[in-house]
């Protein structure tokens, strides 16, 4: 033992191992606990904003695993908003919340929703100011063309209809956006299947004023033009105000 360790001192070697575990605890947390996302539109307004950055945590809604049993598993509740892989289209990742678990019978009226019968009242929600029939009284008005409703689901729709009211099936959910005109959720695609769901958003780590349109940005040019502009303008358009908001 050297003199250095007699003294509780730590070597460059130790050091570097203690720093190497840290770095792999981290890659472990960011790759299999949590995941970042990015919110490019403004179907969940106003709980989450376009350009929020959020942590995502993967493990609440995962399958209990008996290698971490101290991790905190729980179903998902209606009210919850999850991070998902969009039904039939495996490129697109959506964030909604979670209105019908199954079992549950649900429809709208004048864009209130009847869960079980009986009205919600949800405060977080935009309200239209006008009315749209397949939108706002879902699912008494059929699809009609011209809406911008899957054809999948438009066929599918109908047997999951008893008395007015849509019931969710075993293993799947119903999620809308909370700004609730401007939301293609599942009045329009259809029902979201537990396997789809990656995790839930937990608080918005950097929030940035950018456009809605900015999601559509393709080509290393524009991308590069885009990243510059975004560098510049970080302090100014940075919403400091948001860091570190719980996402609820």
């Amino acid at each position: 033992m050297t003199a250095e360790q007699e003294k509780g001192g730590e070597t460059l070697l130790e050091g570097f191992a203690s720093y190497c575990a840290v770095f792999v605890l981290a890659l472990f947390a960011f790759g299999f606990v949590f995941q970042n996302y990015m919110i490019p539109t403004g179907s969940m307004l106003k709980t989450i904003l376009i350009g929020d950055h959020v942590v995502v945590d993967r493990i609440t809604f995962g399958k209990p695993a008996k290698w971490m049993p101290l991790v905190h598993y729980r179903s998902i509740r209606r009210g919850d908003i999850i991070v998902f892989i969009k039904p039939n289209e495996t490129n697109m990742t959506l964030v909604k919340r979670v209105v019908g678990i199954p079992g549950d019978h649900i429809h709208l009226e004048n864009g209130v929703v009847y869960l079980n019968g009986k009205p919600q009242n949800e405060p977080y929600t935009a309200k239209a100011d006008y009315f749209l029939p397949y939108r706002d009284d879902f699912p008494r008005v059929p699809v009609s063309e011209g809406m911008d409703v899957t054809d999948q689901w438009a066929a599918e729709l109908p047997s999951h209809i008893d008395n007015g009211d849509l019931v969710v099936p075993p293993g799947k959910y119903f999620a809308m956006g909370d700004n609730r005109p401007d939301s293609l959720d599942s009045r329009y695609w259809g029902f979201v299947p537990k396997e789809n769901i990656l995790g839930r958003p937990m608080f918005v780590y950097w929030s940035y004023n950018m456009p809605e349109q900015d999601e559509d940005i393709t080509g290393l040019g524009p991308r590069l033009q885009d990243m510059v502009h975004t560098a510049l303008t970080f302090f100014q358009k940075t919403r400091w105000s948001r860091t570190f908001h719980r996402v609820v």
